[in-house]
């Protein structure tokens, strides 16, 4: 079993009736962000706007949510996340918001509650440089994109 956290959340005045993000499925590693808009907007190919969400929250400190494509809205329509997975930081405290892009080739109305993105929260790992003249040795080495032929 993973690990349960609490995170604060506030509805936005403009979220009032709209779902709070939540798990699908009792499995699921991602909770569902809905659109917190009053009216269907048109998304055209080629286009990319920001949805909102209705909600801010507080992540505690060391988490960090990922904002990430919804498969069925990627592959049925194209309409995937320019950014992604965006990043919301521990110490952000403004409306959580989608950019949505649409790759595919027909305009894809976006409405009101609609299911737009999921969201995963993570633990985050924060880095300290060592700085070296040389690395170790790998199996790899310095072999890039394609390198193993596959």
């Amino acid at each position: 079993m993973s690990e349960s956290i609490c995170i604060q959340i506030k509805r936005l005045p403009h979220g009032r009736g709209v779902p709070l993000p939540d798990y699908q499925s009792a499995h699921a590693a991602g909770m569902d962000i809905h659109a917190a808009i009053e009216q269907p907007l048109t998304l055209a190919p080629g286009q990319i706007i920001m949805i909102p969400s209705g909600f801010a929250m507080a992540l505690p400190v060391g988490y960090e949510a990922q904002v990430r494509p919804r498969s069925g809205l990627a592959c049925k329509h194209g309409v995937t996340i320019p950014n992604a997975p965006g990043t919301i930081d521990a110490d952000y405290r403004g409306e959580v918001k989608v950019a949505l892009i649409n790759l595919g080739p027909q305009a894809v109305d976006i409405t009101p509650h609609m299911r737009i993105a999921q969201m995963v929260i993570a633990p985050v790992s924060r880095a300290q440089w060592q700085e070296t003249d040389n690395l170790p040795d790998s199996e790899r080495g310095e072999g890039g994109f394609g390198h193993t032929g596959h």
